[in-house]
């Protein structure tokens, strides 16, 4: 597990509970958290700019996502074990840096492959903020309180997705594809300056892990031979792999299957978001009379009903039902996802970094290996999208319902006292 460093010198103090529970100090935990799913999407309105301009094909194009997506899990695995052994700050202040300069590199890509080898830089630095983010809360949190913040976080990072395309179609107004790096660029400045100023330290330095590779080895044996809390991750990975199916899908069934325009799209896509940001905020309500574990169950069902009726609707081309049945499972993603996150962090204090960062890793690998799965049916017809949702879920309660039984017995390393309910 790595020793206990003694304290050579004073830890930067961290902030007291109701400042942390602050809306700045929430809006800057996700905006870390959502750097990620902002840098994905926000070029994609560019796609065929970047087409002509750089002389490529479509397919090099997208390859800077599968590399973005690549470097996401990377930096989370990289950066995990380096917050528990140095503390939250440094690892995350170096991220964001890195961040913007290779947001500001990708500006200036002379090719597509130049530009994949890039977005893949700009992934790696991007992983540091979303792992850091969450090591931060269950530093705070646990328990309920945890799955309550996660939740309001959800504030943010749900309306990210939504607001990236957006964003940039409102960029290519004023310029071209690069200005959309440009963009990203200025967001990664204000984001430096912010992490700098008002970021506090949450890992004493006498917490920290100090057992060097060898100690890493043994945190992430730990992680993985925990059934429990791989129970919980791949319960996450299969969620977000069945949202994953329906934000790379949507756009397709919704304007090519069903015959909508794109305003159509963005409007219900923005509704879907919606429902995910106000049921994430239902949940924060209900966790005290319910429980994280419960709420996770409920929201796993209404899920799978949802992914029958989708592809219910599906295989007789009723977009009404469709629709709906989109629409309740976008929005059981706002409770699914904090408890989940909240449940398998619990498990590993003591290693908080290192298993924010596993499962962090493991979620996009999944989500990212499923996902191809979607175009192995026919191109007219909303069934294959349907099929992989209505699959990702199943798997995903069925996870829950076996291999995390035990999730109610005393979690290991639970060593650090009770941590404060955000008000």
């Amino acid at each position: 597990m790595g020793e206990a460093r003694p304290a050579a010198a004073p830890a930067r103090p961290a902030a007291p509970p109701g400042r942390a529970a602050g809306a700045g100090q929430l809006l800057l935990l996700g905006t870390l958290t959502a750097v990620g799913p902002l840098s994905l999407d926000m070029y994609l309105p560019a796609f065929p700019e970047m087409t002509g301009d750089l002389a490529t094909s479509p397919t090099d194009v997208q390859l800077s996502l599968t590399t973005f997506l690549f470097g996401l899990a990377l930096g989370q695995l990289v950066t995990g074990p380096l917050s528990d052994r140095y503390g939250r700050r440094r690892p995350v202040l170096i991220g964001v840096a890195a961040y913007t300069v290779a947001s500001l590199l990708c500006a200036f890509a002379p090719s597509a492959e130049a530009l994949a080898g890039l977005r893949l830089l700009q992934g790696v630095a991007s992983g540091t903020g979303v792992v850091v983010a969450r090591a931060i809360v269950r530093d705070r949190y646990s328990g309920v309180a945890a799955a309550k913040y996660f939740s309001r976080l959800i504030l943010i990072f749900g309306v990210a997705p939504a607001a990236a395309p957006a964003l940039g179609t409102l960029v290519l107004q004023v310029g071209n594809w690069r200005a959309v790096f440009v963009a990203l660029t200025g967001i990664g400045l204000l984001l430096l300056g912010a992490v700098a100023r008002w970021l506090p330290e949450t890992l004493p330095a006498e917490q920290r892990n100090t057992g060097g590779l060898a100690g890493t080895a043994r945190a992430m044996w730990g992680l993985l031979t925990d059934r429990v809390y791989l129970g919980y991750v791949l319960t996450q990975g299969l969620a977000f792999a069945a949202l994953f199916a329906y934000i790379s899908g949507s756009s397709f069934v919704i304007q090519d299957v069903f015959a909508l325009s794109a305003g159509w799209f963005t409007l219900i896509f923005g509704l879907n978001a919606a429902g995910m940001t106000a049921v994430g905020q239902l949940n924060a309500r209900l966790l005290d009379r319910y429980g994280t574990r419960r709420l996770l169950g409920t929201a796993l069902l209404a899920s799978l009903l949802a992914a029958a009726a989708l592809l219910g609707g599906a295989a007789t081309d009723n977009l009404p039902t469709v629709l709906v049945a989109l629409f309740v499972f976008v929005s059981c993603v706002g409770m699914t996802l904090p408890n989940g996150l909240a449940l398998a962090l619990d498990r590993h204090p003591r290693h908080a970094g290192t298993a924010a960062a596993l499962l962090g890793a493991l979620q996009l690998s999944i989500a990212a290996a499923l996902a191809p799965l979607a175009g192995l049916g026919p191109d007219d017809s909303a069934l294959p999208m349907a099929v992989l949702v209505l699959g990702s879920t199943a798997l995903s309660a069925l996870v829950v319902f076996t291999l995390t039984r035990s999730g109610r017995q005393p979690v290991p390393n639970a060593s650090r006292p009770p941590a404060p309910v955000p008000r």
